[in-house]
């Protein structure tokens, strides 16, 4: 009877020895994991709003995501029109209208402001500034010219102005990110 007492003190010291080791373990990798997630900072910029109320058809803002900016423009019929009549077959980075914007509101464009070739920040958003030969956006670096889509037309630029993740969050206000 001895030995079955002591056995079973060996194994209650076991147990306690490694349930102490676990908690010990738990307790340093939880602030390990917690510091290595995004700062409340980091996740404030993950995201961005913008009130496309005031935007005129024609017009285009430049508004701020992530650092970088992004152009938010509200395309007449016309322009709309245009970018619909170019054949898709024959760009460069082939995406149509429809593939760029969102269904419903194909009139609103959002795009990042970061030309595809060097990231110059392309012309064409301000009012009055060179929106080059296809009525987009014009990139001064070097020459690239993008058509009322954002897409690449002529120039260096390899790919079409990029479009960030983005959702109408009502029918004036655009969540980008």
């Amino acid at each position: 009877m001895a030995e079955e007492d002591g056995v079973r003190r060996r194994d209650f010291i076991n147990i306690a020895a490694v349930s102490a080791a676990g908690v010990a373990g738990v307790g340093v990798v939880i602030p390990l994991v917690s510091q290595m997630s995004a700062s409340a900072d980091v996740l404030a910029a993950s995201s961005t709003e913008v009130d496309i109320s005031a935007i005129q058809p024609g017009q285009a803002i430049k508004a701020v995501f992530r650092k970088q900016p992004v152009f938010v423009r509200n395309l007449t019929p016309k322009e709309i029109e245009e970018a619909n009549a170019v054949d898709v077959a024959s760009l460069r980075d082939p995406q149509t209208l429809a593939e760029r914007t969102k269904e419903g509101k194909e009139n609103w464009l959002i795009t990042m402001g970061v030309c595809t070739h060097l990231g110059c920040v392309p012309l064409g958003a301000g009012e009055g500034e060179n929106r080059g030969e296809f009525g987009g956006y014009f990139c001064p670096c070097h020459g690239s010219a993008y058509d009322t889509a954002a897409r690449i037309r002529k120039g260096p630029a390899p790919k079409n102005l990029e479009v960030p993740a983005y959702e109408f969050t009502t029918d004036t206000v655009v969540k980008i990110g």
